[in-house]
């Protein structure tokens, strides 16, 4: 073990956690075809045997009860528009995406929060990454370099600047998110002051320049709460496409006599919860106890799910 991971494992026996299945929005199937993006030929026979997913600037798209999102034929007989996507494709059908207007959505199209966990593995992998990459889109339109309007490339996977040349491709921005117990049976639940009421969840945060991801735990626990963490452990990732970030998740240690000191103006409220309280609200919903969890869709969902199993 390296020096710097080294610094946050204690000797001590740390209880084994492990999620119970893949969070929701890191399941997929489609090949994502990275070779032929660039290949013209290949594209438009992707494109003529494809299906097409309409996400409006919500980031919604139609789903239905069963849990597939409903996805259209692409007008094969006129050219591939610019603005269309490459999501992957999956015996030779390719998937695209494409924006669409406010106005074109409808009362059953709904966001990867309220659908992710209920889609299929296919529907779960291609509507997060339609998401996050029309996004980018959105809001990449000119080069940071010399600020000349940039071009779609490569199925939609990198922009082209024509005024300095320079090619720009999506940004994924990690973040960590971390289950806080105690190695027995409390765990640490806090709220942000811009949640729903009663609202609780793990702590997460944003990992800076130049820093680790055991790093960034260590530092947003005490930044957060105010308590020392040891035994920092992997559990998992998730894409969390609003707009475009990488959810890490860790759970680590801390010693419930150290007073949790909520952040000013980040954090609301803090408080350790026990096992069954966990279980509780899991089983009725995300609600007991006067307080509810994140929902399904989320890693942190999957990660208290574990800790309470």
């Amino acid at each position: 073990m390296n020096r710097e991971a080294d610094q946050f494992v204690s000797a001590g026996v740390v209880e084994q956690l492990a999620l119970l299945g893949p969070p929701a929005l890191s399941r997929s199937t489609v090949d994502r075809r990275e070779p032929v993006r660039g290949d013209e030929a290949a594209l438009d026979r992707l494109w003529a045997r494809g299906r097409l997913i309409d996400v409006d600037p919500a980031g919604r798209a139609s789903v239905s009860p069963s849990g597939t999102v409903l996805t259209s034929a692409t007008p094969h007989a006129e050219p591939r528009p610019e603005g269309a996507v490459l999501l992957g494709a999956e015996d030779e059908v390719g998937y695209w995406a494409r924006r669409v207007t406010a106005e074109d959505g409808g009362p059953e199209w709904q966001d990867l929060r309220q659908a992710g966990a209920l889609l299929t593995d296919t529907d779960a992998g291609l509507f997060t990454t339609a998401v996050g990459l029309l996004s980018w889109h959105d809001q990449s339109s000119f080069c940071p370099f010399c600020g000349t309007r940039t071009r779609a490339v490569r199925a939609g996977w990198t922009r082209h600047c024509d005024g300095c040349g320079q090619e720009h491709y999506p940004r994924t921005d990690p973040a960590v998110i971390c289950l806080v117990h105690d190695g027995a049976d409390q765990v640490v639940l806090a709220r942000q002051p811009t949640w729903p009421p009663g609202r609780y969840s793990v702590l997460a945060g944003f990992v800076e320049m130049g820093e680790s991801l055991e790093s960034c735990v260590a530092r947003e626990v005490a930044e957060e709460i105010g308590v020392p963490v040891t035994d920092i452990r992997y559990l998992g990732s998730q894409p969390w496409p609003f707009p475009r970030s990488l959810m890490v998740g860790f759970h680590a240690v801390a010693d419930p006599a150290e007073p949790l000191i909520p952040a000013d103006g980040e954090i609301e409220a803090a408080h350790w919860v026990s096992r069954q309280q966990v279980r509780d609200a899991l089983a009725d919903g995300g609600a007991a106890h006067g307080f509810a969890l994140p929902g399904p869709a989320s890693i942190a969902h999957r990660m208290l799910e574990a800790w309470a199993a």
